[in-house]
């Protein structure tokens, strides 16, 4: 019987590999990510996901995302939001958001496995300085004229702290 020998990077080789793999000049940190579920893909107005989460540091610049997954068989190249921002002691602020989806002549935009496609797209005009720390809340709405919108999957939000 042949023994199996296992070979070790030593830890030197380890850290340099570490160090090439997360270093970069320009990345981006999560600061927060979170997605709902619609139910049987079927997204009511009433259903108003909320997403709330900390920001520490004001003198940092972010990008704020809208993450959406849809099948195949969604019936617009967009999808028409109302996205709500609530800073911590303030009263919540109502953007409409015009995200564009895909067109007929080139397909889905995003990435997309099967009948399933996701996207994620910018919904601030470049990167944002949050003007207070503590708690913010975002919301988003469909507002689409069918009710209930088919065929969406999940609705989310993500916020990259950018250095």
């Amino acid at each position: 019987m042949k023994k199996i020998r296992f070979h070790f990077l030593p830890p030197i080789a380890f850290l340099s590999l570490f160090f090439f793999a997360f270093s970069s000049c320009n990345y981006h940190i999560d600061v927060y990510e979170k997605t709902v579920t619609i139910p049987k893909y079927e997204w009511q107005y009433n259903l108003v996901p909320a997403f709330q989460f900390n920001i520490s540091d004001t003198s940092a610049q972010y990008n704020i995302y809208i993450a959406l997954r849809h099948t195949d068989a969604y019936n617009y190249n967009n999808i028409c939001l109302n996205v709500g921002m609530q800073p911590p002691g303030d009263t919540i602020r109502y953007q409409k958001v015009d995200l564009p989806l895909g067109n007929d002549a080139t397909g889905w935009e995003g990435t997309g496995m099967d009948d399933i496609w996701e996207v994620r797209k910018l919904i601030t005009s470049g990167p944002v300085k949050f003007k207070k720390a503590g708690e913010y809340k975002f919301t988003a709405a469909q507002v689409m004229r069918e009710n209930p919108l088919k065929n969406v999957m999940n609705v989310g939000i993500r916020v990259e702290k950018v250095d």
